[in-house]
């Protein structure tokens, strides 16, 4: 008797989660592909904005490092690697 309950509530039943899954992926995929080709950037592109999100790394460590250091020779270096930073960081734009 259990058994005839159970079928005909299946029967019934919506869709599971695993077909609605398939489908918003789906939905996503399409709207990935019809995403306008101008916000699209080429590998050259990307390869600019990670040089600078280096640099622009490398610069926050080297500031960091010039505040706590007590040795002059050292601020001496690091303000040289700071001036070589911003001029790469200046080429870049």
């Amino acid at each position: 008797m259990a058994l005839k309950s159970t079928e005909a509530y299946n029967e019934s039943m919506a869709r599971g989660w695993e077909s609605k899954s398939v489908e918003a992926q789906i939905d996503m995929a399409n709207a990935i592909s019809a995403a306008p080709r101008a916000k699209r950037l080429t590998p050259a592109a990307l390869d600019q904005i990670r040089k600078r999100e280096s640099l622009m790394l490398s610069r926050t460590r080297v500031v960091r490092e010039m505040e706590s250091a007590q040795n002059p020779r050292y601020k001496a270096v690091l303000s040289k690697a700071l001036t070589d930073l911003d001029a790469q960081l200046k080429r870049l734009e």
